[in-house]
This record gives C-alpha cells, sequence and structure tokens, in this order.
C-alpha cells in the first residue's frame, strides 16, 4: 500500500485544503531563495492546515537553514496537505521526499542540525514516529546537555497526533506523555489556527529541539491568522473567562472543552478554559493563577489517563493549589486500552456529556 492510500480525511476537507493553503499565501511566489514579503500581509481566515502551511512557507523564505522533509511530503505537499507546495516554490533541495524510514529521518535531522540547519521534520502519523523513538530520545534531546551546550539542535519534529478522524490504531494514537517525560526536548500542541501559526515559527526559531504536535482532527478548523502575532514557548493562555471551574486542556481537547463550557453557561455554571499549548515547559503561574480563581479544576485529554499529561498536570495543580481548591481535581481522559477501531472511537474519546459530569461532580453548595 502507497502511503498516499493512507490519507484519512473527509472527502470535502480533501478537496479544499489545498485551495485554502493556496488562497492564504501571500509571500511572493518563486523556486528558491528568501523571497520575504516586502509587508506583513493583513489577518486572514484560514484553516489550522493553512496556518501551518504559510509558517513553513515564511520561515523557508526568511532562513536559508531551514530546510523541510519526510515521507511524502514533497510533490504529494503531506498525507495532510501541510507542505503542499513548498517544492513547488522552494525546490528540492528545501522541501524533500524521503524513504519509509523514521529512524533515517531523524538520523539525518541531527547530522543537519549539528551542521547548522534548522531540520523540520514530519512524522507521518503519532505511532509512525516511535521507530525514530530511540534516536529522539538518546540523541536529539540529549546532544547540548552531552556536550556542554557545544552542540546544540534546532530541530522540530512535527507530530500529526490524536484522533477524532476515524482512523486505525497508528494513526491516532496521542503519545504525548513520552515526549513530555524526556528531558531536553520541547513539547507544543496548538488547538487554533493563529497558534499553529505562530508556535510553529516559535519552534523553528529555537536554538533547542521541538516536537510540535498537531491535532489532526482540527486541520480544517478555521480561524483568523496574524502573522506579526508571536506566541512564547512555554506559555498557556486563557482562552474563556470563568469564575466557577477552570478545565485545562491542549491540542484537540481545547474545543471540546469551550464547547462544554458553553453548555454549562446555559445551566448557569461560569466556566473558565485553559489552553495549556506548552507541555514542556509548562506553564506553572498562569495555570496555578486561574485555578486559584475558580477553585475547582477539570483536566481534558484524548490520552489515556494512567502516567499521564493529564496526571502531571493534576499533580501539579494539587501541589499548588490545595488550600484553594473546593473539591479534588477529576479527570477526562481517553481510556486506559489501545485507541478504539474507528466505529468506536467516539466511546474512547472524551466528549461533552463527560466533561459536564465532572463538572457536576466538584462539590457545588447546591449538592449539600
Amino acid at each position: 500500500m502507497s502511503i498516499a492510500e493512507h490519507d484519512t480525511r473527509p472527502a470535502a476537507a480533501s478537496d479544499t485544503a489545498p485551495a485554502d493553503i493556496a488562497n492564504t499565501d501571500t509571500a511572493n511566489t518563486g523556486t528558491g531563495g528568501t523571497d520575504a514579503p516586502d509587508a506583513a500581509p493583513a489577518p486572514a481566515t484560514m484553516t489550522m492546515a493553512a496556518a501551518l502551511n504559510l509558517a513553513l512557507a515564511d520561515a523557508l523564505a526568511s532562513d536559508a537553514d531551514v530546510v523541510v522533509f519526510g515521507e511524502d511530503v514533497g510533490a504529494l505537499g503531506g498525507v495532510f496537505r501541510i507542505t503542499d507546495g513548498l517544492t513547488a516554490r522552494f525546490g528540492e533541495d528545501r522541501c524533500f521526499d524521503t524513504p519509509l524510514a523514521e529512524s533515517g529521518i531523524i538520523g539525518t535531522a541531527v547530522g543537519m542540525a549539528m551542521n547548522g540547519l534548522r531540520p523540520v521534520v514530519e512524522m507521518q502519523f503519532d505511532a509512525f514516529a516511535l521507530p525514530a523513538f530511540e534516536q529522539i530520545v538518546s540523541h536529539v534531546a540529549k546532544l547540548g546537555n552531552r556536550t556542554r551546550g557545544g552542540v546544540r539542535m534546532p530541530l522540530v519534529i512535527r507530530i500529526p497526533f490524536g484522533g477524532g478522524i476515524g482512523g486505525v490504531e497508528h494513526h491516532c494514537d496521542s503519545s504525548e506523555a513520552y515526549y513530555a517525560h524526556t528531558p531536553g526536548l520541547t513539547v507544543v500542541s496548538p488547538s487554533t489556527p493563529q497558534d499553529a501559526y505562530s508556535l510553529l515559527r516559535a519552534a523553528i526559531a529555537s536554538p533547542d529541539p521541538v516536537v510540535f504536535l498537531e491535532p489532526k482532527k482540527l486541520y480544517w478548523s478555521k480561524g483568523e491568522v496574524d502573522t506579526t502575532v508571536t506566541a512564547e514557548i512555554g506559555s498557556a493562555r486563557v482562552a474563556r473567562d470563568g469564575t466557577d471551574v477552570t478545565l485545562l486542556a491542549y491540542g484537540a481537547s481545547v474545543a471540546l472543552a469551550l464547547e462544554a463550557a458553553e453548555v454549562a453557561a446555559a445551566e448557569g455554571r461560569s466556566v473558565q478554559v485553559v489552553d495549556v499549548r506548552s507541555l514542556s515547559p509548562f506553564d506553572d503561574e498562569t495555570v496555578t493563577a486561574a485555578v486559584r480563581s475558580t477553585g475547582r479544576a477539570v483536566v481534558i485529554a484524548e490520552a489515556p489517563g494512567f502516567v499521564s499529561v493529564a496526571s502531571e498536570i493534576q499533580a501539579r495543580v494539587f501541589e499548588r493549589c490545595f488550600e484553594y481548591l473546593a473539591a479534588p481535581v477529576r479527570r477526562v481522559t481517553g481510556f486506559d486500552t489501545p485507541y478504539a477501531p474507528p466505529k468506536f472511537e467516539h466511546w474512547y474519546l472524551p466528549d461533552v456529556d463527560r466533561v459536564l459530569d465532572a463538572i457536576d461532580t466538584l462539590h457545588w453548595d447546591e449538592d449539600a
């Protein structure tokens, strides 16, 4: 089976994504070099896929050391078309295909980064990155420390992750805990097109390795993107204000948290939503202030709950907010099983009802 046959996108999204990307590419056209636009474009509405494509294009245009490669990222534009048009514009030396060998992709990127380039590699699906895990943990994460800072790793590993697209196992995993647990790796996950653009530009500019987790369920979600807006790695953001309870989420779970907050508001509860977005380093200051302001918290994530990022967030909140809490911190996560088959993934993934059920357990006065 060819890699192209792994394209699991809905037909409508597949048909519109490349055009959407093309319509929002505001830089000058060309076949290579650094053809940066003369002036920043006005904010535009685009999909997350288009925002990621634009971030890659702008990085390639502004820095000749940036190179993009991976399986089918060249002429095809990637399974999810995130790299659509980049080879045609910048040439095969800047955006190119690789063999089906994830460990080889990462090993090549390590050598490039050691010699002054800024590689941005794509792991086609979340679990496809696992054959490269030894390279990532043993070398990408450790070279800076091993050389006392003498060798830096300005390397970005893009990984489409999470479920909600009707894919089978190895295509819908949430493997963020493996990377966040590894010292030496920065791990981020955007939830909006704006953060997709700004965080990816920040990741590419970083002198250290970044695992960039892209929630594939949100590739075709739309929002306004201002290319002059920057994002600081290591910072969370308050996505919605509220006074009764704080929902903490990242990636695709942020959209779920916002949906649950709307439903809860109709039931009379004021729900705050914090988009963690940076898993490592973690923004304790923003999260702690948010939870202390409401006294209640629920952590939402698609990954299994046992020994997870959600577990770590829950522990950090307990340690820093215990005297402010009116109730235990709850978690709403995927189940501790392998990812469900497509017909059953709606039972596996967190949903609004499960979030609202968790909120209802938080020792409200009316329950007394």
